[in-house]
């Protein structure tokens, strides 16, 4: 009598060449190593303590455990319509009820968008390095990625080379601004330079702008929604877990006109459903305490000077430090002490020298290596100098 396979041996992986990504890879190896954890991109530091209070009070209230409204609680909706009317005056308020969803931290959002916009055949626009999620999700919808490369060491996109992509085949184009991993940030001339590409197409936007508050040097952020051409076909993904120093709460949002956000919505539904209540409340809560948006806008300071000080830390050391105009990475090059590939240097930093970064080669789907590391320098004072000091060994 023939024995049928474990069912195991016949499960063929739709993404067979994706592994452990290189975040938790390095974030393990600082663990068995002992090394200071500056890949992963999370700070060492708590939320502010209001927002903790807030969560603490509504955890312990009774009628604030059972699902939210599919959506996102209506009351937290109506504090971002009005933040982000406050923050982009230049641009209608969105509408609560049908313009914003909340999502599970902005990896949801993104997933929730591609799933919803993609179809088998689809290509979609990826500017590389590019955060790790987006390949692979497109792929599962059966979508075709485009990968165009950002040149260092500014990563300012190249027009002519995101032209030669698209296609009549185009069916989303991805930016991502302040840049993970580089900090690069999209000026106006950027957005209408984009709008002139896209308007000859039918092909959606999806921005992704979770370090919308890290903008540093004078900077001001510009979001998709704020240029009139681009905000009907736009999405916009932004993060609680980066404005609030809370990755690990899962909280995000997703901005689009009615039609786009009622596509993302049927996705949603069906993907987490509904975000934790009382972790709603609590942000609701912040939001509707701080009506000038003080948290928000002292970001840029905050995070700026963390950046000064590593940056300074590191000046004399040998590291070429590429510029940071936002977001809570710095990349440097690394030539001065080796010659190796950016993995193999990674690993030898948190082995020999105890401290754990990721190479940048981990950002390009076929490991395009330009001898690039990322630092994460959203860590306590004390953290950062521990790090440099190793590093300047």
């Amino acid at each position: 009598m023939s024995v049928s396979p474990a069912p195991a041996s016949l499960l063929l992986s739709k993404l067979p060449d994706v592994g452990v990504s290189i975040f938790s890879q390095m974030t393990l190896l600082a663990q068995e190593t002992g090394a200071i954890n500056l890949a992963q991109g999370f700070p060492d530091y708590d939320p502010p303590q209001e927002l903790l209070q807030a969560l603490a009070r509504r955890a312990c209230m009774p009628g604030q455990h059972q699902y939210a409204p599919m959506p996102g609680l209506p009351r937290l909706r109506e504090a971002i319509a009005a933040q982000v009317a406050r923050l982009h005056a230049d641009a209608p308020a969105p509408d609560p009820a049908t313009e914003i969803t909340i999502t599970a931290g902005a990896t949801e959002g993104l997933y929730a968008v591609l799933a919803a916009v993609v179809r088998p055949g689809d290509e979609v626009v990826v500017l590389e390095p590019a955060y790790d999620l987006y390949g692979p999700a497109i792929r599962l919808q059966g979508g075709v990625p485009r990968y165009v490369r950002l040149p260092a060491p500014h990563f300012r996109p190249d027009w002519d080379a995101l032209r030669r992509v698209l296609s009549t085949r185009t069916r989303l184009v991805i930016v991502n601004t302040p840049h993970n991993p580089s900090g690069a940030v999209f000026s106006a001339e950027d957005w209408a330079e984009l709008y002139r590409l896209l308007a000859r197409t039918d092909a959606f936007l999806l921005s992704d702008e979770v370090y919308e508050h890290l903008v540093f040097d004078g900077l001001r952020h510009l979001s998709a929604r704020q240029h009139e051409g681009l905000r009907e076909r736009s999405f916009v993904i932004s993060s609680f877990g980066k404005t609030y120093h809370a990755t690990g709460w899962k909280a995000g949002y997703c901005l689009a006109p009615p039609a786009l956000s009622a596509e993302v919505r049927r996705v949603h539904q069906f993907l987490t459903f509904s975000v934790s209540t009382p972790t709603q409340h609590a942000l609701a809560d912040a939001l509707e305490a701080d009506p000038t948006d003080a948290h928000a806008l002292g970001l840029a300071a905050f995070y700026q000077a963390k950046r000064d000080q590593f940056r300074e830390l590191l000046a004399d050391a040998g590291w070429d430090l590429l510029a940071v105009p936002g977001g809570y990475f710095q990349l440097a090059r690394y030539q001065a002490f080796s010659r190796a590939a950016d993995l193999e240097f990674a690993q030898y930093l948190a082995r020999e020298k105890g401290v754990a970064v990721v190479p940048v080669s981990a950002f390009y789907h076929d490991g395009y290596d330009e001898g690039i590391i990322r630092f994460c320098f959203a860590k306590q004072p004390a953290t950062l100098a521990a790090a440099a000091s190793r590093l300047r060994s």
